[in-house]
């Protein structure tokens, strides 16, 4: 039986729950209690309960948020006629929604999700990612065995160097898309220019052992 609609204040009560959720996410990863999160958008505790049971609902919610963003992104990929500017729409907007949000990444491959959510996400987005490969490849800008896992991996790898840079340098991951995307062209032109210049060797090094603690002297 279908859930009846919430009333309008219940509903805008819960909406306020989410904002405010995705902002603490994006701020702190998914280390954040749901009182953080009524707190934040301004609601009593109760009311944060009354609408979702723990911080595993709020998160399932944010899931089917994010899902049908990517979605409707790789669909607006689909719809435009120059193929290759679908694709790197696609692979930019949905690195963009990542850009400065530690939470979203987690959010997606947040193990507590289950098989039965990461079979969801890959029913949806990979015959989108696919169509997209396969349109490019007709059209002769990409290389003929590029697979729509490539892009999958492609996204994985500049979501790394996001969140590794982010605080550093922002933009940098937007270096990595562009070697990533020179790489998959079939027409073998000229590089692209750099969009940002690399790090030093130093803030590398800097970058990579930040976490790490200095030994102890006796």
């Amino acid at each position: 039986m279908a859930q009846a609609p919430l009333r309008k204040d219940a509903a805008l009560n819960r909406e306020r729950l989410l904002a405010a959720a995705s902002e603490l996410f994006a701020e702190q990863g998914l280390d954040v209690t749901l009182n953080d999160i009524a707190h934040r958008a301004g609601v009593g505790v109760g009311t944060a309960y009354r609408r979702f049971a723990n911080k595993e609902e709020v998160i399932e919610a944010l899931f089917d948020q994010r899902l049908e963003e990517v979605v409707a992104v790789a669909q607006e990929a689909l719809d435009d006629p120059d193929a290759w500017h679908g694709l790197v729409t696609f692979l930019e907007r949905s690195l963009h929604m990542q850009f400065g949000n530690r939470g979203l990444t987690q959010i997606m491959n947040n193990p507590q999700l289950g098989h039965a959510r990461v079979n969801e996400t890959r029913d949806r987005i990979a015959p989108l990612m696919t169509a997209l490969v396969e349109r490019a490849q007709q059209q002769g800008i990409v290389r003929a065995d590029l697979d729509q896992t490539d892009l999958f991996f492609i996204q994985m790898a500049v979501s790394a160097v996001t969140d590794l840079t982010r605080a550093l340098a922002p933009d940098l991951y937007r270096r990595y898309l562009t070697l990533f995307l020179d790489g998959i062209r079939a027409d073998g032109g000229p590089p692209t220019p750099m969009p940002t210049k690399a790090l030093t060797a130093n803030q590398v090094h800097a970058l990579m052992t930040q976490k790490r603690h200095s030994p102890r002297h006796s």
